[in-house]
């Protein structure tokens, strides 16, 4: 947790956001059901809230809740997944719910960017568009990973308790997949292909590549905008 030697600011950010905290968890908790304890995430919660607080970097212009809502959320998801052998249903849905938060997390510094001179409404419409459509293609992708792997990364294939039109879907997804991540640019490919197709811890495999959290965020949000206008041009 915070320690006496961290920057006074740093504590402050911390305090007057741990309220956010809770409201993560109870989020989180919705999709884990009895599979975790409330305190679990909320100490999971906090670590993240810590981590992003000695990360932030006010220059960017991102405010700092909306900044430490991404750390909080994936710290959340990342402390559930190793805490215990979870449903394949349950994987699936925190890895849905993991990606979306990531594409999120590392579009934010775009979006709150000040819009180009000339810009209209309908460019902003379009632009929340494209985010949205980013971002389903995000969690399509977090779906397509809980298939094909469980929560350490071992594959358990098709997930069996589907009716044969789902899994039929969910082969034909994953094929597509695999067909568009290889058009990426290769540093962007080889994130997606490792934690979407293999299984690999996101911030396992950022750290293999020599990336930070932020700039890996940021790439997996290029390459999911990259695979959402290919897969619109199919």
């Amino acid at each position: 947790m915070a320690k006496k030697d961290d920057p006074p600011e740093v504590l402050a950010r911390f305090q007057a956001e741990l309220e956010l905290v809770e409201i993560v968890a109870r989020q989180v908790a919705k999709s884990v059901g009895p599979h975790a304890e409330l305190g679990d995430l909320m100490s999971f919660g906090r670590e993240g809230l810590l981590d992003a607080a000695r990360r932030f970097d006010p220059e960017r212009g991102v405010p700092f809740r909306s900044y430490a809502n991404f750390r909080v959320k994936g710290a959340i998801v990342d402390g559930v997944r190793d805490m215990a052998r979870l449903p394949r249903r349950i994987h699936a849905r925190l890895q849905g719910l993991a990606a979306g938060s990531r594409y999120s997390e590392g579009a934010l510094e775009d979006l709150a960017a000040p819009p180009p001179p000339g810009s209209s409404a309908a460019d902003a419409d379009l632009a929340l568009s494209d985010h949205l459509a980013g971002m389903a293609t995000a969690i399509a992708m977090g779906l397509v990973a809980s298939t094909a792997h469980g929560e350490e990364g071992e594959a358990v294939g098709i997930d069996r308790g589907l009716d044969p039109e789902e899994a039929a879907a969910q082969n034909e997804l994953s094929a597509l997949v695999r067909e568009t991540i290889a058009g990426l640019p290769q540093e962007e490919a080889e994130l997606v292909r490792r934690h979407y197709l293999e299984g690999e811890r996101f911030d396992h495999v950022a750290r293999d590549l020599g990336l930070s959290k932020s700039w890996a965020s940021r790439l997996h949000t290029r390459a999911m905008s990259r695979l959402t206008k290919r897969l619109r041009g199919l």
